[in-house]
């Protein structure tokens, strides 16, 4: 038994005055002589006999009824909990898209926020994370109309990082009892995720009712020609084998194509669609079929046939750039120092300047303002180069200083496989191919410089040097084949393409939600002006950086919703976009609770909303015995009267 009001039982003390009152209270008793003495002596023995007894009985029930009365006032009662702390539940909501599918009692997302609404008490306070929003200390009826409103998003948050806000809240809540719930189908989450240190917490699984699901995991092209194009379409099946399964192309709103395919048991398979080439089309592709998710049927992609990359070189004229930079993807132009056309400058998005002996100013200057205006520059030394000019235009560019010229035999060794020139270039880490070598290279200082690829001596052969607005490439070599064999190295290739890819960002066939997505878009608008991504359901205004002739985007908080999107400058599109989801999504990858319980004995776990709550609200219940005291005292008080009225000694 507990109290709400301890300090009342100190009144306990003062049951001693009638106690004392009763054991000192002296009466006379007068004597008066009567014939039969005998007879008197035995009466007078009786009558205070039954008097002494009165009074026992009298002085009970008045201790009885102060008792009472005294402890009805310290309320006291029976709980699990302390009456004067209030119950603080932390509760994450999983609002995946995982979680729009359909369970043993309808939709996931639903039901579990409805079992919610029913089970929740009146009484406690509420904190509700979800995957969107964060909602701190509401009551059960600000709780409901949070839920009844919730709907599925393509945002993600990390359980890690669930738990370290509920804890870092839970810190302050010293006066407080607290529980944290975990509501979600626990997909991609790992036991590794939860230490020692994890706060304990209560895990509802949300469980699907199917096991299988088909996917369409991404697009490419290839074969491309001057009449049609093959599109490629990465399914990935989970679960049982199907089979006939209906897909579908259209441009926009037509039909392009349609096939039907089979899938064995968890397995991936490419499927080729022959497309004749248009200027632009906006692609969805469709997979008729009921399954686990039914996000993941549908895939967007856009094609624009007209976007090349201009690249200029300037300098010595090579044959390995001419390969490098095809038609079908670039504008190249090669031109010496004296023949350059400089009113073309600024129309290129990448500059090589391969080679050149000395830097003139005009030159200089034309590079400076191609370098302000967002342009990427590559610098390819002259085994005879003037140091002055180079370091005079590095100097303007922010870019450093470069060293005289070094000769030793060097090997180029070391490759930085995580630097976005090599994304997607190696499947893994290559440590046998056959080294190039340099024979005399131009060391460079710059704070701002990051290897790409460096020399057996850890020396930068190639470096990125990074401004506010632009990158410029520094090759510390000449490379001349009496100098270097690297143009006989595979690196050639991927390094000088991407070099090309990297200065501007071309709308790729789609692009995930939720990750961050850079854009390039060759406009130009007014200081005031901005661009807009909409689609008919949603309009935003992206991070944007404007150059001379092009506005760089960024996106990742928005879009939300798959589809195709437009770039808008006022109301005229300059662009197609095409936003998908995360494939990760799709995975039928869950936790197994049983094996993270075994790990961490701090959590408990259930398959039941309804039943981890009423659990808390049993837990939390409050018996409340101060109305049984005050009956006593009454009761007390009229045994009292009763005595008093009908008891006669």
């Amino acid at each position: 038994m507990q109290f709400k009001n301890p300090a009342v039982l100190y009144f306990l003390a003062l049951l001693i005055i009638p106690i004392l009152v009763h054991l000192f209270q002296l009466q006379k008793f007068v004597k008066v002589p009567f014939s039969n003495v005998a007879f008197l002596q035995k009466l007078v023995q009786q009558t205070r006999k039954s008097s002494r007894i009165k009074k026992w009985l009298i002085l009970a029930t008045r201790l009885l009824l102060f008792t009472a009365i005294i402890l009805a006032f310290s309320q006291p009662y029976f709980s699990d909990k302390k009456s004067n702390l209030k119950q603080h539940n932390f509760i994450y909501l999983d609002n995946s898209l995982s979680t729009n599918t359909t369970g043993e009692k309808g939709n996931l997302l639903q039901i579990a926020a409805q079992e919610i609404i029913e089970n929740v008490s009146e009484k406690d306070v509420y904190s509700l994370q979800t995957n969107s929003d964060f909602y701190d200390e509401i009551t059960k009826t600000e709780l409901k109309n949070v839920l009844l409103d919730i709907k599925e998003t393509s945002k993600k948050i990390e359980l890690p990082t669930v738990l370290l806000k509920f804890q870092s809240k839970l810190e302050n809540k010293t006066n407080d009892l607290s529980k944290v719930i975990l509501v979600s189908d626990f997909q991609n989450t790992y036991i590794n995720m939860f230490t020692n240190v994890t706060p304990p917490f209560s895990a509802i699984k949300l469980a699907s009712s199917t096991k299988t699901n088909i996917s369409i995991d991404s697009v490419f092209i290839s074969n491309s020609n001057a009449t049609n194009f093959i599109l490629n379409v990465l399914v990935k099946n989970q679960g049982e084998a199907k089979n006939n399964i209906p897909i579908a192309i259209y441009n926009d709103s037509k039909l392009i194509s349609k096939l039907s395919s089979s899938f064995e048991k968890d397995t991936q398979k490419t499927i080729q669609f022959k497309i004749q080439n248009q200027k632009e089309f906006k692609g969805k592709i469709a997979i008729n079929f009921n399954d686990t998710f039914p996000f993941d049927n549908v895939f967007y992609f856009t094609l624009k046939n007209d976007q090349k990359i201009n690249v200029l070189s300037i300098g010595k004229d090579v044959d390995f750039l001419s390969k490098i930079y095809n038609k079908k993807e670039f504008n190249f132009t090669q031109s010496t120092v004296q023949n350059t056309n400089y009113n073309s400058i600024s129309k290129q998005q990448l500059i090589i300047l391969n080679e050149v002996e000395n830097i003139s100013e005009i030159v200089s200057k034309k590079i400076i303002e191609f370098s302000k205006n967002g342009g990427n520059l590559v610098i390819i030394p002259n085994e005879k180069l003037d140091i002055n000019s180079y370091n005079s235009l590095l100097k303007n560019l922010n870019a450093g200083k470069i060293q005289p010229k070094k000769i030793d035999t060097l090997k180029i060794t070391n490759i930085n496989y995580t630097h976005p020139l090599f994304q997607n270039v190696f499947s893994k880490k290559v440590t046998n191919f056959q080294y190039p070598t340099v024979q005399s290279h131009f060391p460079i200082s710059s704070k701002n410089a990051s290897n790409i690829v460096s020399f057996e001596n850890n020396t930068s052969f190639i470096s990125q040097i990074k401004n506010a607005k632009s990158s410029i490439y520094w090759i510390s070599s000449s490379l001349d084949r009496k100098n270097s064999n690297f143009i006989n190295s595979p690196l050639i290739v991927p390094v000088f393409y991407n070099f090309g890819k990297l200065s501007f960002k071309h709308a790729q066939l789609f692009y995930r939600i939720d990750a961050e997505n850079k854009i390039d878009i060759k406009t130009n608008i007014d200081k005031d002006k901005v661009l807009r991504i909409v689609n008919s359901e949603n309009s935003f205004i992206p991070l944007q950086q404007k150059f001379q002739n092009k506005v760089s985007l960024t996106s990742k908080i928005q879009p939300l919703k798959a589809g195709i999107y437009s770039v808008l400058k006022d109301t005229d599109t300059i662009q197609q976009l095409a936003y998908n989801y995360q494939k990760e999504e799709s995975l039928l990858n869950f936790l197994d609770l049983n094996e993270l319980k075994k790990s961490n004995k701090k959590i408990t776990i259930s398959n039941s909303i309804a039943n981890t709550f009423k659990e808390i609200n049993k837990k939390n219940e409050v018996h409340w015995l101060w109305k049984w005291f005050l009956s006593l005292a009454i009761v007390s008080l009229l045994l009292e009267i009763l005595i008093l009225k009908f008891y006669k000694p």
